[in-house]
């Protein structure tokens, strides 16, 4: 992999964690995903389920992960099965894992080719009682196509109708949600590839560039820098596609007088950074849009310190609504009047920061956790405010990564740039 070797008591750790939670006489079983294919005989590029990535540190397809901590014996309490490689796949792909490098990644000694795994799960499985099943349960997902877990799911309950099932997910969602601090350093590089990204595109805009030209800048970085690309889809965003919220298209010319809005984060060992600055195509913020901007800013600051522990969403979102919406009274874009006497259920805010304040952020971007859960000490999440104002073509998006701690919220981005000033200096400097 292009990242560097991750130390493997993290995924030991990660391990006994979920085994800690299982029923007594369980397994728990997890599959790879697939490699999805373009058309004829491409493929796109193989992205490892997080939550195998997780348990076990493994980046290759046709990975199997059994947990059997009550397993009569010791050997078959983890074990691994990988990719058996031969002359004709080294050949066209290139080496995959050996046993050996498979069993020091992980931490797990028992390891098998993926091959034999029909076999060893059928001189395991009468031993235990439950099996746990993984399944994507993120809230967000737009489930149309069959993933490979749904169809070993169904595969496993044809073959063992008789097995009582359970889900992994909630226990993994809960355990995802707390950073270590291994994973924490992960996250911290993928921000610092982030940072070199942005400043370079600093000294890269100006009037006349095509949003495909600044994405080519950032994507350059990334690659440059040991990501595999972006964490998703970059925004890259001028003008009026500023107010788009999820604008991935960057195929416009950028304008002088335009606002550019970037929403982009690099992956690092699967781990993902997330930022969002608006900066101005010509380099000196107009002066309606550096007050939108330190309206933002101003929300963004306000919302960072509400992120410690004991909180809750419900909680943080309605004193940052407050809080936006002094700013948008204060911009004259919502009558005080008005927002006294609104429905509650509807504020009046919304129609110009209409998205959420933050999400949990880790293996994925907008990773798993509970929304109903109270905010705890190693968590990370994003705070990224917004005004949006269609009628002048104007949006503007602030968004750093903030690491909850004893200590206080730690903004993982506190050396990005993100004063007005500054962007403005910074992208002046070379002129």
């Amino acid at each position: 992999m292009r990242y560097l070797p991750i130390d493997n008591s993290l995924f030991v750790k990660n391990r006994s964690n979920f085994v800690s939670h299982l029923k007594p006489g369980s397994m728990a079983i997890f599959v790879s995903n697939d490699i999805y294919p373009t058309n004829a005989d491409g493929t796109f590029p193989f992205r490892q389920n997080n939550d195998l990535f997780y348990l076990s540190g493994i980046d290759q397809e046709e990975t199997i992960l059994v947990l059997f901590p009550d397993a009569k014996n010791e050997s078959f309490k983890e074990i691994l099965f990988i990719r058996e490689t031969n002359d004709h796949i080294a050949t066209w792909e290139g080496n995959k894992l050996t046993k050996k490098e498979a069993a020091n990644q992980s931490g797990i000694t028992t390891v098998y080719w993926s091959s034999q795994f029909d076999s060893v799960l059928n001189s395991l499985i009468y031993d235990c009682t439950t099996v746990y099943l993984n399944y994507n349960e993120h809230t967000r997902a737009d489930k149309q196509v069959l993933s490979k877990e749904e169809r070993f799911a169904r595969w496993f309950k044809k073959h063992y109708p008789l097995h009582a099932c359970e889900r992994s997910a909630p226990i993994l969602h809960k355990l995802r949600s707390i950073k270590s601090e291994i994973e924490i350093a992960q996250m911290k590089t993928a921000v610092d590839i982030t940072e070199k990204a942005f400043r370079r595109v600093l000294n890269f805009v100006k009037p006349g560039v095509m949003e495909y030209e600044i994405e080519a800048e950032i994507a350059y970085e990334f690659l440059k820098n040991r990501s595999r690309g972006p964490a998703y889809q970059s925004i890259i965003a001028s003008g009026a596609n500023s107010c788009i919220l999820h604008y991935v298209v960057n195929d416009q010319q950028c304008k002088d007088g335009d606002i550019l809005l970037l929403d982009f984060g690099a992956e690092y060992a699967n781990y993902a950074a997330d930022l969002t600055r608006s900066i101005p195509v010509n380099g000196k913020y107009s002066p309606r849009q550096k007050e939108v901007y330190n309206a933002v800013l101003n929300v963004l600051k306000e919302a960072q310190k509400l992120l410690v522990a004991g909180n809750t969403f419900k909680s943080y979102n309605e004193t940052v609504g407050k809080i936006m919406e002094e700013e948008l009274i204060k911009l004259n874009i919502l009558d005080p009047q008005e927002v006294k006497n609104q429905d509650p259920a509807n504020p009046l805010y919304r129609k110009y920061f209409m998205h959420g304040v933050s999400h949990y952020l880790g293996l994925d971007v907008h990773d798993v956790g509970s929304r109903n859960a109270t905010f705890a000490n190693g968590m990370v999440f994003t705070v990224e405010p917004g005004i949006y104002i269609k009628e002048e073509g104007l949006g503007i998006r602030i968004e750093n990564n903030i690491l909850l701690s004893e200590q206080g919220p730690i903004d993982l981005m506190e050396n990005i740039p993100i004063e007005a000033d500054e962007i403005e200096e910074l992208m002046n400097s070379g002129k």
